[in-house]
């Protein structure tokens, strides 16, 4: 098979999140630290046959998801008006808060050369980070990206069985009456009343690890500094942007 290009989709880390207010229509704005992470997706393009844009999944944590005109990767494509034939190997847990969707529908972006990131902002709030990916502060919706110097970090991630839906835990959030969290992510309150039993695996983390997890985004990842191997959880590293 001839003209197969690969390329690799990075997961991203939510050090910090702060909710910064909510626009007219509905989004939310946001002030955080992004981080990539070497767990990574990796999608394989080649030309489509006669009937458009296809996609194939394969990869450990494939399962329940769908290739159809809902998938990300298919939104991107329609965004930079390419059809492909993808083969999309899924790597990065699903509903973990760790930006698998967005990830891979950045790495279309960076396949068809297009580096709009308002456009990118349009398919996911945190795509256009996964474009340039690195380290960075992001703001607006997402599309507002301030480059931060790279600096070398190991963390250990802790991903339930299960995810977490990110508009019910901006609802939730809402419903709350918008609370700042005592620690460096606004969105774990409304996490924990969507989904209470991530209380168990954020104990569970902690006690094992001696550090205070953190919820990766709107969850259901808990990560810790630091390399603490164990059963159900991941040793990660950070990597640098893609022009470094």
């Amino acid at each position: 098979m001839t003209g197969l290009v690969t390329v690799v989709a990075p997961a991203k880390l939510t050090l910090t999140l702060r909710v910064t207010g909510v626009r007219a229509d509905g989004y939310h704005l946001i002030d955080a630290e992004m981080v990539s992470l070497d767990i990574a997706d990796e999608l394989t393009f080649r030309e489509p046959g006669p009937d458009g844009t296809s996609i194939t999944l394969t990869g450990p944590t494939a399962a329940g998801l769908s290739a159809g005109t809902d998938n990300l990767v298919a939104r991107a494509l329609r965004a930079v008006g390419r059809d492909a034939h993808v083969i999309l190997d899924k790597r990065i847990p699903h509903g973990g808060g760790l930006g698998g969707g967005s990830a891979d529908a950045a790495a279309v972006f960076r396949w068809a050369g297009v580096d709009d990131l308002e456009l990118a902002a349009k398919v996911g709030a945190d795509v256009p980070f996964c474009i340039r990916g690195g380290r960075a502060r992001v703001r607006g919706i997402g599309e507002v990206l301030d480059p931060l110097p790279f600096v070398a970090r190991t963390f250990t991630l802790a991903t339930p069985g299960f995810g977490c839906d990110t508009a019910a835990v901006y609802r939730a959030w809402d419903d709350l009456g918008g609370p700042t969290a005592t620690g460096p992510n606004d969105l774990e309150p409304a996490a924990l009343r969507v989904e209470p039993r991530l209380a168990a695996f954020r104990d569970a983390l902690g006690e094992e690890s001696g550090e205070v997890p953190v919820l990766a985004g709107s969850g259901s990842t808990w990560f810790v500094p630091g390399e603490h191997p164990g059963p159900g959880r991941v040793v990660a590293r950070t990597r640098p942007a893609f022009d470094s």
